[in-house]
């Protein structure tokens, strides 16, 4: 039986490609679509998986879905002699709708239920363009960094200016405001001398038409025995002068 044809999509459909320097680490993407109406799991193997780090190595893609996959290049020595033999596979089955373990999916799968894409690796230096856009850019960065330090301290004695006029205005705001707590505070006191003031005359005034009204009982009290002697005298006189007469 003839071998499946591989149903996803894969950008780039041939070739990985990594620009160096190779003194870090590279990375490329790779872009696996589902264009069919059915679940689709995938592996992506390579033939050096000390050289290269895969992140997702494995996965379901849903119908009309796709998955972009980062291929990562551990640093080398390269040498622009040795041609890269390395090597990637996409492989790829369609899955079952109560799929749960991956794991004994492949191991079970059959030769004929499998479909795979082959891609080659390809190492590339840097062109003396890049390299000197890559020297241009790096000019450019301290200049631009400059430039970003020179606006910063201009804007610093600026920022400080204006903090000390925004200080200035409250201070002043603080002595006015402490002039008339202080203005408020001898209003305050006034009006409790003045209130003591007034409960104190009130007082006195009233002692004095009390003591002026004891001094008039007193003096009607004292009057009263003499009163009594001169009536006395009168009815005494008058009985006299009836029993002479």
């Amino acid at each position: 039986m003839s071998k499946l044809e591989q149903v996803l999509i894969l950008d780039p459909p041939s070739d990985l490609r990594f620009k160096g320097p190779f003194t870090d680490v590279v990375t490329t993407n790779l872009k696996l679509k589902n264009p069919s109406d059915h679940r689709v799991c995938f592996k992506v193997k390579t033939t050096a998986p000390r050289r290269y780090c895969v992140r997702p190595n494995s996965g379901v893609i849903d119908p009309g879905a796709s998955v972009n996959i980062s291929v990562m290049l551990q640093p080398f020595d390269y040498d622009p002699n040795e041609k890269s033999k390395h090597k990637f596979m996409v492989q790829t089955i369609f899955a079952p709708s109560n799929v749960s373990d991956m794991d004994s999916l492949w191991r079970d799968a059959k030769p004929d239920e499998l479909m795979d894409s082959k891609l080659r690796c390809v190492f590339e230096l840097p062109s003396e363009n890049d390299k000197v856009n890559d020297v241009e850019v790096t000019r450019a960065a301290p200049v631009m960094n400059s430039v970003k330090s020179d606006s910063t301290a201009a804007s610093v004695p600026a920022t400080a200016a204006q903090d000390d006029a925004e200080m200035k205005k409250m201070l002043e705001k603080c002595k006015r405001q402490q002039t008339e707590i202080n203005k408020l505070a001898d209003e305050n006191r006034q009006l409790k001398e003045d209130g003591i003031r007034m409960r104190k005359m009130p007082t006195s005034d009233h002692m004095t038409s009390n003591s002026t009204t004891l001094l008039g009982r007193e003096a009607s009290v004292a009057s009263l025995p003499s009163l009594l002697v001169v009536i006395a005298a009168i009815f005494i006189g008058f009985f006299l002068g009836k029993f002479i007469l």
